[in-house]
């Protein structure tokens, strides 16, 4: 009889599966358009649609550093019909910083990484730094007079900033934003000295002749950014590289968070999406569903220690 049951919740299963989906798809992100998350969506969602025959909807909940749009995608009906581009900040480093509203491990599913990339740092070019030690050495010479912008508390564009200034004990105050895009917006209206953007809104302003690159924050040479050394050469140790995921609200039947990362893992796999994403500064990139779990695990982790070693808060 035991097995009888097995087989019979199995065939539902594979049946649930094979029928989804069957209506349309929210695929939330927690950032304003024209960002990296949202160009990223946007892709998948218009890969997925044209492969499920379902249309895919990008849903912008920005605000509160993501947070607002990760309660949002924790919160909605867990019958596959939603999920959210999840990255660095809200997932792994928020929590750690303050009370939000949403359990990362109690909330979501997680499915599979999608990307990840360095950041890169950038300054106006009338700006009279020409590499990360000119902002060191004006930062040592002009206590508190540097500012520096980035994509909101817990984004790798703060985290940077923070990893800089514990390094090289200088001082400089943090101009956080809701999202990249208006923080390069401002950079470019002299609001601040310098930021670590996600690569996609710097390096068109690096291309038109606005901004000025200096380094990236990887630990190794990036292939979309081969001119630009490591930001290690002058501040050792300051390494925090971006990435990004999709996670499904927790308790979603499992044939549907299979048939997900299923056709992620084939999406990904495309070379017009890898072009694409590429085009956005980053690298494509999957996992099971499991490795993606303990990859957001070992990063929490890690910024967990940074977070109390560096004595980092987010500015109230």
């Amino acid at each position: 009889m035991r097995h009888i049951c097995w087989a019979f919740l199995l065939c539902c299963g594979l049946a649930t599966a094979q029928q989804y989906p069957s209506k349309p798809v929210k695929l939330v992100v927690a950032y304003p358009p024209g960002g990296s998350s949202d160009l990223m969506a946007r892709v998948f969602a218009a890969k997925l649609t044209d492969m499920w025959g379902q249309q895919v909807l990008v849903e912008n909940k920005p605000g509160a550093a993501g947070a607002i749009g990760t309660e949002y995608a924790a919160r909605q009906p867990a019958d596959g019909y939603s999920f959210m581009i999840a990255n660095l900040g809200p997932i792994a480093v928020n929590p750690l910083l303050s009370n939000v509203p949403y359990n990362v491990e109690k909330d979501f599913a997680p499915v599979s990484q999608i990307s990840q990339g360095p950041n890169v740092l950038v300054v106006r070019t009338d700006a009279p730094f020409r590499s990360l030690k000119d902002i060191i050495d004006y930062g040592k010479a002009n206590p508190g007079k540097l500012t520096y912008g980035t994509s909101g508390p817990g984004s790798v564009s703060h985290l940077s900033g923070e990893m800089l200034k514990n390094i090289t004990q200088i001082q400089a105050t943090e101009v956080p934003y809701k999202g990249g895009v208006d923080a390069i917006k401002d950079l470019l209206g002299g609001q601040f000295n310098f930021i670590f953007s996600d690569t996609l809104p710097a390096m068109a302003h690096v291309r038109a002749g606005k901004l000025r690159a200096l380094c990236m924050t990887g630990s190794d040479k990036f292939e979309l950014l081969a001119d630009q050394p490591s930001c290690q050469a002058a501040a050792p140790g300051l390494v925090a590289v971006n990435w990004w995921g999709v996670v499904m609200p927790a308790g979603t039947p499992r044939p549907m968070i299979s048939k997900l990362h299923a056709d992620t893992v084939k999406l990904l796999s495309d070379p017009d999406v890898k072009q694409k994403f590429a085009e956005l500064g980053v690298v494509a990139t999957s996992s099971t569903p499991e490795q993606f779990g303990a990859f957001i695990k070992a990063e929490t982790e890690k910024y967990a220690k940074l977070i109390k070693e560096a004595n980092i808060k987010v500015n109230q």
